[in-house]
């Protein structure tokens, strides 16, 4: 089989489980927790990073932005022999109690979006596999208050600080960012979606009808209840307790990939 015209790799190049960041620059700080990791490609959106962490072998790969280059993302991955893909990202908040910080467990996905829709009805449910999604959920509460299982401030079931919770159900994605209008947030948060993000319906849409397992942990970086969205607390795109916590979310999900593999 040929190089994949986007991502660049083949048969392989890659690894069983595949962490997949949106952000090309989230995939070095997937790979700084990493023990060892090692450049294979970098092309538009997409940067590709081999990497082995407590001794289990995954591949990091950037999606960039929206569900179409999401799905060029695991159309490619399924294609050189990746079978499970964990979505590691940033949302927006639906509901007021949650805080920036805090991060989200998805069990679904509203398919607020087009992409799916060219392979399926609306009506088939876009969801995480079970496994993904049970191992996301115990390694969240494995590394307890802290985000670490070694963090000498965790005590009991108390939370050092509120930025860490992990909020466990379904989410929506949507294509336009800057359309999510106040009759779209009001209907979101009546249905009790937590976030609004771009990428999971296509990723657990695709992942399910191509037999791979799939599932997501994303980041509050904004509450568009409270009418915040990211780059809008400081001069950088995400404030500082969501920048903190998305190494948070990395390190469960790569403890996640060890309980999967």
């Amino acid at each position: 089989m040929a190089k994949q015209p986007h991502l660049l790799v083949e048969n392989g190049d890659v690894h069983e489980i595949a962490l997949i960041p949106g952000d090309p620059g989230r995939v070095d700080r997937i790979a700084g927790q990493c023990d060892s990791s090692e450049l294979v490609s970098e092309n538009r959106e997409y940067k590709l990073v081999n990497a082995t962490y407590n001794g289990t072998d995954l591949t990091i790969c950037s999606t960039g932005i929206g569900c179409p280059s999401a799905a060029i993302a695991i159309e490619e991955l399924e294609r050189v022999g990746v079978e499970t893909v964990i979505r590691v990202g940033t949302t927006g908040a639906l509901q007021r109690e949650i805080e920036i910080g805090d991060m989200i467990v998805a069990t679904g996905a509203a398919k607020d979006e087009g992409t799916s829709k060219r392979y399926e009805s609306v009506t088939y449910p876009a969801v995480p596999d079970y496994r993904v999604l049970s191992a996301l959920v115990e390694s969240a509460e494995t590394r307890g208050v802290s985000g670490s299982p070694d963090d000498p401030e965790a005590s009991g079931n108390s939370r050092s600080s509120r930025a860490e919770e992990v909020h466990v159900g379904p989410i929506a994605s949507d294509d336009a960012f800057y359309a999510e209008t106040d009759d779209y947030v009001e209907s979101w948060e009546a249905a009790g979606i937590l976030s609004v993000e771009m990428e999971a319906a296509a990723v657990f849409t695709l992942a399910r009808r191509k037999g791979m397992r799939a599932g997501a942990i994303c980041t509050v970086d904004g509450n568009l209840v409270r009418g915040t969205q990211k780059g809008e607390t400081d001069d950088e795109e995400l404030p500082e307790k969501a920048k903190n916590n998305v190494e948070r979310a990395i390190g469960i999900s790569l403890d996640a990939v060890v309980a999967l593999s």
